[in-house]
């Protein structure tokens, strides 16, 4: 796609530097840029900084003007804008193209390309599979969802790369049937979420199918057939579908819980289907140590090891952190309330943990839900996290895991899931004074 001189208007810069990188790609490219947002100055310092010395034909921030769609040639949405969005309908309208920063890259990515969705697990499978592909001696590219754009290296992606993409439902939901592929797609799970957007389970299914209808014959998709709910998916594939390996066939790994197994049971079946051999599935997968803020056990303070799984935002993901942690548990959840089933996390607190204190706006609903179950368990609905951490660690004792995994979206009090994680590290680090150096291993925590 050749966009010089043409007009094209980013909207919604954001954080992640999703679209920070479509409109660097897009001023490469000659494209008069407009970059329109609803926060202020103040509230993107940051990616404002970055972008410094881009030439930026100019910014409309604090708010969105109809005028700047009116003749626009290209709109690139951030994905979180919802779907009916007025100022997106007169641009489509009049002629633009509307996409997001993904498929942008997705049109113009010489690499082939691996594609992840599904409610939970996504992430960690992506990063799974990119290690197993290093493994293999392939040079390889991870992004998408999981926070990184490659439009900024796409000048250096060769056709004997891998990209490999974590996508969302939000990132589906806008693709356009311009999309071809992925070469191997992997669906991880589905149960209902992000309905707040979606509006039903229906049309949150309908996003995430959207994957598997891009692809072609020569195409692979990995998908579960003992999940009652995908096996009715494997009717859409269109080329090869493959089952997870089987469960003995995954190697020893260091990151704990059946769900991380059974996500390397997805991402050795992909593997296999881009032709990596047996060696480099076990090299791959025995040498992965998880991903930041993904049940990340990274401090003990007064005996308590603290654990922070921040993008934990489903009830799910939480489920599964609840199951995969070792010894007497302290459960630190809330958020944004997006209409979830609780019955599943209420049942999961209650059978692991000593107690749980929940947080933010769906606190409420998780304190009621909890009381059906067991209307004695320890447990307290409070305002910010900082109040949730004080009540665990008040009660807990030495030996004891506390463990934040929220469950829900973050946006009720955080900008994203990686300011609430890092909050929380932040809140550890204030019951001592002592830094907290992330990224250390297990074996040699900053404190004790």
């Amino acid at each position: 796609m050749d966009w010089s001189g043409k007009r094209a208007v980013v909207m919604g810069l954001g954080h992640f530097g999703g679209n920070e990188a479509a409109v660097r790609f897009l001023c490469r490219q000659g494209a008069n840029v407009v970059v329109t947002d609803l926060a202020d100055e103040a509230a993107l310092r940051e990616p404002l900084e970055r972008l410094s010395d881009v030439p930026v034909a100019s910014y409309r921030l604090g708010g969105h003007r109809i005028e700047d769609f009116h003749d626009a040639d290209l709109v690139v949405v951030n994905p979180a804008v919802r779907p009916g969005n007025s100022f997106v309908a007169v641009a489509a309208q009049r002629g633009a193209t509307v996409l997001t920063e993904i498929e942008l890259f997705w049109r113009s990515c010489p690499a082939r390309i691996v594609g992840i969705t599904g409610s939970n697990g996504k992430s960690t499978t992506a990063a799974m599979v990119a290690a197993i592909l290093r493994a293999a001696g392939h040079r390889v590219h991870l992004g998408g969802n999981i926070g990184r754009s490659l439009l900024d290296v796409l000048p250096e992606i060769t056709p004997d790369d891998f990209c490999v993409l974590e996508i969302s439902s939000f990132q589906l939901w806008w693709m356009t049937d311009a999309v071809v592929g992925p070469a191997v797609a992997v669906v991880t799970s589905f149960s209902p979420n992000h309905l707040d957007w979606h509006g039903s389970v229906e049309e949150y299914r309908a996003a995430k199918q959207r994957l598997l209808g891009f692809q072609r014959k020569t195409d692979a998709a990995v998908i579960d057939p003992a999940d009652e709910e995908l096996r009715r998916w494997i009717p859409a594939v269109r080329g090869r579908w493959a089952p997870p390996v089987p469960s003995e066939e995954v190697p020893e790994l260091a990151v704990p819980g059946k769900h991380n197994r059974f996500n390397a049971r997805l991402a050795m079946a992909a593997a296999r289907e881009l032709g990596c051999s047996e060696e480099a599935l076990r090299h791959g997968l025995t040498g992965f140590r998880g991903l930041p803020q993904r049940l990340e056990w990274f401090a003990v303070v007064e005996g308590r090891r603290f654990y922070n799984d921040s993008a934990s935002t489903t009830p799910e993901s939480t489920v599964a952190a609840l199951e995969s942690t070792d010894g007497p548990v302290w459960l630190i959840a809330g958020g944004k309330d997006k209409g979830c089933d609780l019955t599943q996390i209420a049942a999961a607190a209650v059978r692991a943990a000593r107690g749980a204190a929940f947080f933010g706006s769906a606190a409420g609903r998780l304190l009621e839900e909890v009381a059906v179950v067991d209307r004695g368990f320890p447990t307290a609905a409070v305002e910010t996290a900082a109040a949730a951490l004080r009540w665990c660690f008040d009660r807990s004792r030495p030996g004891d895991a506390i463990v934040f995994s929220p469950g829900f979206a973050s946006t009720d009090q955080f900008r994203n899931y990686r300011q609430r994680g890092e909050e929380f590290v932040a809140l550890v680090q204030s019951l001592t004074g002592r830094t907290v150096r992330r990224g250390a291993s297990a074996q040699q925590l900053p404190f004790d």
